[in-house]
């Protein structure tokens, strides 16, 4: 990604054009004729033969009114493109295994949900479960093609092909903390002093001295120094299982194991001390989640790298009501993962990739296609508060209140609580923050799967315990190390080495 473009053009595109406005020639396909060049004809005059699109997506809850928001799509979608889609909502929990389960079944559907962190947008491109879709765009998604910048196209391409349409969100990283406000200004907590991590020490020793039911500072198990990489020298892990990656001021784009960096040791020695204190929850180690004390405002300060603009308003809704200050210790940043975060891709046995096309173009730059799917039908599941707010209806038979699964978030509808200043702001931030030096790069695990799966077991091991601050750092660190080595991280760097030396060599000349 070298160029940023403005989307104030292609947020016009958005807003004022059709999908079968710039739609001309004949398909192969036989149930994906386009249809002619012009205005806006419907589906019943453009030649389009009726086709059935399969739609696979995770969500979190099951909903009642499904079928009859799906009937409601199906109006819209067959006037347009006379297309029917079939809603498949699937268990967030399964929904990896399940599609992974129909991908090797070579299963007929269309569309599906991707991802980097899950059903892997990459790999299963590279395993010919997607279509190709780049060379169909200026077709069959013209209007989907102006609609987002230059660097988003970049960071989807794999192995130099396009295969994923992106759900349009924030596509920044910038970390730092979230601190309940009331704490803040009960101790009179000077944000503007935060540079670092550390300098957020003093008051939450306050919090642990005056503050018994309260904890200063919350981890997981996971801990947070992936969160906290960028705030460390500039850190950009290529593979979160084995945890390498290069820093980005380095010009060779040399792959270290991260484990080693001397960042990583000044990470567990600060939790060490901080855990020693009594400043971090005594079950970090072991709990997978804190939603619970959460909701009921027992976290005085936790760590995010998306501070995007409104986060405030999200995570006071999270936080049992309280009102919460953002602090952040780095820039806004780009990277390809933070941008293939939510995509749609095309299944490679779908037997209309054109016309599955055409609905993603169409739900990209139909306002009302997307806010029906988003938020289902007005007066039933939501009401609207003005021209572009809406407030959902509590207990209503369908609210799945997840548009970054669905499509752009910057053409649906605001939600109450949300404004369009932080929209806004926030398109600022995605065509203005610095870019990673390797964007666009994927890794490809499969020649080394055999060392990630033994290094991710021992990561498994000492992670928890290390990046929680709950065991000393020297000699637990060292064996770290060297139990890393012995299951073949070096073989892995070496890996992700010659993969990232032969992209460049092919796109950075």
């Amino acid at each position: 990604m070298r160029g940023k473009r403005g989307i104030a053009a292609g947020a016009a595109i958005v807003l004022l054009c059709t999908l079968l406005a710039a739609c001309s020639g004949n398909s192969q396909n036989e149930g994906a004729s386009s249809a002619p060049s012009g205005g806006a004809s419907s589906s019943a005059d453009s030649g389009l033969k009726p086709v059935e699109l399969v739609w696979y997506y995770p969500q979190w809850a099951t909903y009642p009114d499904l079928k009859e928001v799906e009937a409601e799509v199906n109006k819209i979608t067959q006037e347009k493109i006379n297309a029917t889609i079939r809603m498949m909502p699937t268990d967030g929990g399964s929904y990896e295994q399940k599609l992974n389960t129909m991908v090797a079944a070579n299963e007929n559907f269309d569309i599906a949900w991707t991802s980097f962190w899950m059903f892997n947008y990459a790999q299963n491109a590279r395993r010919g479960a997607f279509a190709e879709i780049g060379s169909l765009l200026d077709e069959y998604g013209p209007e989907l093609k102006a609609t987002f910048p230059d660097m988003v196209w970049d960071a989807l391409k794999v192995d130099g092909e396009i295969y994923g349409v992106l759900n349009y969100q924030t596509i920044t990283n910038k970390e730092g903390f979230l601190i309940q406000k009331r704490f803040a200004d009960k101790y009179n907590l000077d944000t503007s002093a935060i540079k670092t991590i550390r300098d957020i020490e003093p008051f939450l020793q306050q919090i642990k001295d005056n503050e018994p039911d309260i904890v200063p500072f919350a981890l997981t198990r996971a801990g947070n120094f992936e969160n906290m990489k960028t705030t460390y020298n500039n850190l950009e892990f290529i593979s979160n299982e084995a945890l390498v990656g290069i820093y980005r001021g380095d010009a060779e784009t040399k792959v270290i194991d991260v484990v080693q960096s001397p960042e990583y040791k000044e990470y567990l020695t600060l939790m060490h001390d901080w855990y020693a204190k009594g400043l971090i929850n005594p079950d970090a180690p072991t709990v997978k989640a804190l939603d619970d004390r959460k909701k009921t405002g027992q976290l005085a300060v936790t760590f995010h790298n998306v501070l995007k603009p409104g986060r405030e308003v999200e995570e006071q809704l999270a936080s049992g009501g309280q009102e919460i200050v953002t602090v952040p210790t780095s820039e806004p940043f780009v990277g390809t993962n933070t941008i293939i975060q939510s995509m749609q891709a095309i299944s490679k046995t779908s037997k209309n990739p054109e016309r599955a096309l055409m609905f993603l173009n169409l739900l990209n730059t139909d306002k009302e296609l997307l806010n029906l799917i988003c938020y289902g039908i007005e007066g039933k599941h939501y009401t609207r508060i003005s021209d572009n707010t809406v407030k959902l209806i509590d207990n209503s038979g369908y609210s799945p209140n997840q548009t970054w699964v669905f499509g752009n978030g910057f053409l649906a509808d605001l939600q109450e609580g949300q404004t369009e200043e932080v929209r806004e702001a926030t398109l600022k931030e995605n065509n203005e923050a610095q870019a990673s030096p390797i964007l666009g790069f994927t890794f490809d695990p499969e020649p080394v799967q055999t060392e990630i799966a033994n290094i991710q077991a021992v990561n498994d091991e000492f992670g928890p315990p290390l990046n929680t601050g709950a065991t000393e750092v020297e000699t637990t660190l060292a064996e770290y190390i060297a139990k890393r080595q012995k299951a073949g991280i070096d073989k892995v760097v070496a890996e992700v080495q010659r993969q990232l030396d032969e992209w460049k060599s092919k796109t950075q000349k």
